[in-house]
Parts: structure tokens; C-alpha cells; sequence
């Protein structure tokens, strides 16, 4: 793969996933109610969907943002992490529906942007 086809691979994986993550943290720090509804089976406290939901949208800022590579890792760790442990909780919880599709897609997609990621957004190791 050429670094122009990589970059291009990234922005367009990082698009998604940025839009999709952003809108749906926003939805979840607004506490939206088709959000919430989605939750109560994990048995989770409402407002810790607002917490996860602030915590995606820092995330992604963090992603987009020109510089701060450490942390752009650290944001990459975390939004694994939040996804993940998202897929982990509705098996967890006996939750497992279509919409456990999501959080497996955006997991994948995370760990596509991370790697695909430019040289200039990289820590570099001298």
C-alpha cells in the first residue's frame, strides 16, 4: 500500500468513525432518550452515559486535532477501550442484539485509524 492510498484509507475510515462517534457521544451526553432506552438493559446509571458519551467527543477531538500525539494514543486507547468494553457489557448483560454490531464496527475502525495513521501523526522512537 502507498503512503498516498494509506492516507487516503485513513480519512476516510477516520471520517466515519469521527462522525459516528462524535454524533452518537453527543447523543449520549445530551442524554437523548433512544440512547438511554438502549442502556437500561446494561443496568448502567443514566448519568454515566453522559459521562461515556463526553468522553467519545473529547476522544475524537483529541484524533482530529493537528499535533498532541500522545494524546492521540491515549484517545485511541480509550475509545478501544469504550467500545470494547461496550460489546463486552451487552454480552455481559444478555443484550445481544443487531445494534452489538456497531460497537464491534467502530472497534475495528479504531484500530484502522490508529494504524493507517500518518508519519505526522505518530510518536516518533529516535
Amino acid at each position: 500500500m502507498t503512503d498516498k492510498s494509506k492516507t487516503i484509507w485513513y480519512w476516510i475510515i477516520t471520517g466515519i468513525l469521527s462522525f459516528c462517534l462524535f454524533s452518537g457521544g453527543l447523543a449520549q451526553a445530551l442524554q437523548v432518550q433512544g440512547v438511554v432506552q438502549g442502556f437500561k438493559p446494561l443496568g448502567y446509571p443514566v448519568y454515566f452515559i453522559s459521562i461515556i458519551g463526553i468522553w467519545k467527543m473529547l476522544g475524537i477531538i483529541a484524533i482530529l486535532v493537528p499535533g498532541f500525539k500522545l494524546l492521540k494514543e491515549w484517545a485511541y486507547a480509550g475509545l478501544f477501550f469504550t467500545m470494547t468494553g461496550a460489546v463486552i457489557s451487552h454480552i455481559a448483560a444478555n443484550d445481544i442484539h443487531p445494534q452489538i454490531i456497531a460497537p464491534i464496527v467502530f472497534s475495528v475502525f479504531t484500530v484502522l485509524s490508529w494504524y493507517l495513521r500518518p508519519t505526522s501523526r505518530k510518536i516518533s522512537v529516535a
